[in-house]
């Protein structure tokens, strides 16, 4: 009877033990753009099984040109979202409270692309020039820098032409106007790409101006990080997430290889992810995730100067980041 008991409390123990495993947490992220390597972070922590050792089981869902992230955040589409600072700033304040929990990008990539030929070599001689700008939100450091510069946005010879640019190089192709917005790791290799080389363009970095936002921070709903186990999931995926931007930048041609993988459109080149992967991977280097308030305050300060008839923020906001979540990663 005792030798019965035993053999059936070894095979309960077996039964436990090579029983179905905790189901994994599931986290679904919104990127703020199509699959391409600006997001390669989370693609490679997904396909190198980083999010699964956290037990997470993450879903990537990308964006496009019809896709706000704040909106699918806050009907409930995401956990999570990826979105430029600027966004999530005017957001908060018409009432969607994002909050900003890591920023795995550190320096931004935004700059201005110009023809040399047109004789501007400083940001003195934009006057009397026509300078394409993104809009939707993308205008306002390039409001701030021409307030900065005490040169009007209204045209005539000492002020600047606006020109609404579409996401695209068109106007410095065309010759439409004299410089135009580009992202280092993707509108200025499509100049390149269209026949000019470098020595033909003159590019400024906004970074470099001292006017630059923050880009590609992750974004959650202010109400969710009164839940502990919220920040805990949410600690595990940017940890995960880290070590997905870490591996992007030490094997640059696999983390490009591994985006084209994800990529449902087939719309994207191996050449173009892997140079921008190259791009990217300059943007990411440095940061362990924590947002630096300095960077979150000049972001701010950016904002606030642009000013205009329909400002990004008419105030400083409150509540906007938090470091609950970076700080369980030390």
């Amino acid at each position: 009877m005792t030798t019965t008991r035993a053999i059936a409390a070894l095979g309960l123990v077996a039964g436990l033990v090579s029983g179905p495993a905790l189901a994994a947490d599931p986290v679904t992220i919104q990127l703020k753009w199509v699959t391409q390597a600006q997001f390669a972070g989370y693609y490679v922590a997904k396909d190198k099984g980083f999010y699964e050792e956290e037990g997470l089981d993450v879903t990537i869902k990308a964006g496009g040109p019809d896709i706000a992230p704040p909106q699918v955040i806050a009907g409930g589409g995401a956990d999570v979202i990826v979105d430029w600072m600027p966004s999530a700033l005017a957001s908060r304040e018409k009432g969607v409270p994002l909050v900003n929990i890591a920023q795995p990008f550190k320096r931004s990539g935004m700059m201005l692309t110009c023809l040399k030929e047109t004789g501007i070599t400083k940001p003195e001689d934009f006057k009397g020039k026509t300078l394409g700008v993104w809009f939707f939100g993308n205008e306002y450091p390039f409001m701030s820098w021409m307030a900065t510069l005490g040169i009007p946005t209204t045209g005539g010879a000492d002020g600047v032409t606006v020109l609404k640019q579409g996401f695209n190089v068109d106007p410095l192709i065309q010759k439409q106007a004299a410089c135009i917005s580009t992202m280092t790791y993707n509108e200025y290799w499509q100049v390149i790409d269209a026949g000019f080389k470098p020595e033909d363009l003159v590019v400024f970095k906004y970074e470099e101006q001292g006017v630059a936002t923050l880009e590609d921070g992750l974004y959650v709903m202010e109400d969710k990080l009164q839940d502990p186990a919220f920040v805990d999931k949410m600690a595990k995926f940017v940890r995960a997430s880290l070590k997905g931007w870490a591996y992007a930048r030490e094997n640059t041609e696999e983390a490009a290889q591994i985006v084209l993988d994800n990529d449902e459109t087939g719309a994207q080149t191996e050449q173009h992810q892997v140079r921008m992967m190259g791009e990217i991977n300059k943007l990411t280097e440095g940061s362990d995730g924590t947002l630096d308030p300095a960077d979150y305050e000049r972001t701010v300060k950016t904002l606030l100067a642009a000013g205009g008839e329909a400002p990004v923020i008419t105030k400083a906001p409150e509540g906007a980041w938090s470091h609950a979540v970076t700080d369980k990663l030390k």
